[in-house]
């Protein structure tokens, strides 16, 4: 069994799809540049990273490849592939919100191989010698055409020029780039197309009108939430004040949400994406901001509270759904004055069936977390002891762990978090008295 084979059982994953079989053998088999244009959901971070670390050298401690992403949630979320591949190379993500210098230290005790990161920071830790550039091999630049439209012409051309070893490129893209900057320096390029113009949205995604007989839209989303019980709803809307009103409103209705835009500060980021990617939350209230770069699995709903304001933004907030070769639905909510004229887009007349119960779902799992980490050298072993020894919980009732440098979540039984939270109060994680809280 190859590499490539051995971290697919991994990852439990049958087979690549093709996008992902030619990025493959593209990237490791030829010393090309490599350009991918390929829909939002088709798994263009495992197409670039399965290659990657079979070109890296596992021994040697310096840093060879940088990831260029346009924000956090990319980074965080394409470090955490990686380290769920199991494939022997340390990594870490770098990015604006937190102090360089605390990042440096890490970067100095962990001496990844392998670096994802913000423009800006990434330049940062080259300029004061924090990430030696002299072995750095192989750039990536994920979302390239986003790190554009985000203003990062500049950083990214100064980060460039700071590679000198510098012999590989591989970019990528959701969305089809007009023209690939000229300080990208690109060389003798493959270019994989399977971007497809005439469908906006895949034809594995059910598409409803909900109309709303007033122009203020909340108590037909709450019906419709109602309707669509514990499912995972994503619900975007325009702006920032807009996603606080909404995400208020919901919870005051009683259903469990996160809300997720970018004037949060990171640690609040954070927790709302971890509640509602282990299903702790039913509802993420989100700008565009969650619309790219996150990798929620099973999402099963897209709601536009308010319409996208472009294609652009239609593509990647349906892109959230069906993803590889799952289904969705998208449900466009049409106030009294507004009227569902998106080209490619025919949708159907939602019909609100009569409701069971006047009960709002809620969601299985509750987030706790746990202010202890790996630095602290805690594991998913450790903190599913400390829940089942000292909590009371089974095996069963425990859901996804994620352990970091300094803290941790879990996923729990959402009827068994008061019990919990009540037992471990004032107790010890392998010799350590640590926090132990909700994500609220």
């Amino acid at each position: 069994m190859n590499k490539t084979d051995k971290i697919l059982e991994k990852l439990g994953i049958a087979e690549l799809n093709e996008m992902q079989k030619e990025a493959v053998e593209a990237i490791l088999h030829h010393r090309n540049d490599v350009i991918i244009l390929s829909p939002t959901g088709s798994g263009k971070t495992l197409a670039y990273l399965l290659p990657l670390v079979q070109l890296l050298d596992e021994k040697d401690d310096s840093v060879q490849a940088l990831v260029v992403v346009p924000g956090r949630e990319l980074a965080l979320q394409s470090d955490r592939v990686l380290k769920s591949m199991g494939a022997g190379l340390r990594s870490q993500s770098c990015y604006g919100g937190r102090t360089a210098m605390d990042e440096h230290k890490v970067l100095r005790q962990n001496r990844p191989q392998l670096v994802f990161g913000t423009p800006g920071r990434l330049n940062d830790h080259l300029d004061k010698g924090n990430i030696d550039a002299q072995h750095i091999k192989f750039l990536v630049i994920d979302e390239f055409d986003k790190c554009l439209e985000m203003g990062f012409h500049d950083e990214m051309a100064r980060l460039v020029g700071k590679l000198p070893a510098l012999q590989r490129r591989i970019l990528l893209s959701a969305t089809d780039a007009e023209q690939i900057p000229q300080f990208v320096e690109m060389g003798r390029t493959m270019r994989l197309d399977y971007l497809v113009e005439e469908e906006p949205v895949s034809d594995r995604v059910e598409v409803y009108q909900v109309d709303s007989p007033e122009k203020d839209k909340l108590d037909t989303l709450r019906r419709l939430l109602m309707q669509l019980g514990d499912e995972q709803s994503i619900v975007f809307l325009n702006y920032r004040d807009s996603v606080e009103r909404v995400d208020q409103y919901l919870r005051e209705q009683g259903f469990v949400t996160s809300a997720f835009h970018g004037g949060l500060e990171q640690r609040q980021r954070e927790d709302a994406l971890y509640k509602f990617s282990n299903g702790s939350a039913t509802v993420l209230v989100s700008t565009d901001l969650a619309s790219r770069g996150l990798d929620i699995p099973q999402l099963d709903n897209v709601i536009h509270y308010h319409m996208p304001q472009n294609e652009e933004a239609l593509i990647h907030r349906v892109g959230r759904t069906a993803r590889w070769d799952k289904m969705g639905r998208t449900f466009f909510l049409v106030g009294p004055e507004e009227q569902l004229q998106i080209e490619g887009i025919h949708s159907s007349a939602f019909t609100f069936q009569s409701l069971p119960s006047s009960a709002v779902p809620r969601p299985r799992m509750s987030t706790i977390y746990i202010g202890k980490g790996k630095k602290d050298k805690i594991s998913k072993g450790d903190i599913v002891g400390f829940l089942c020894k000292i909590g009371g919980l089974t095996p069963q009732e425990i859901g996804r762990i994620d352990v970091n440098d300094r803290y941790a979540y879990a996923a729990i039984s959402r009827p068994r978090l008061n019990a919990l939270l009540k037992a471990v109060k004032g107790q010890k994680i392998k010799g350590l008295r640590t926090v132990v809280e909700p994500v609220k």
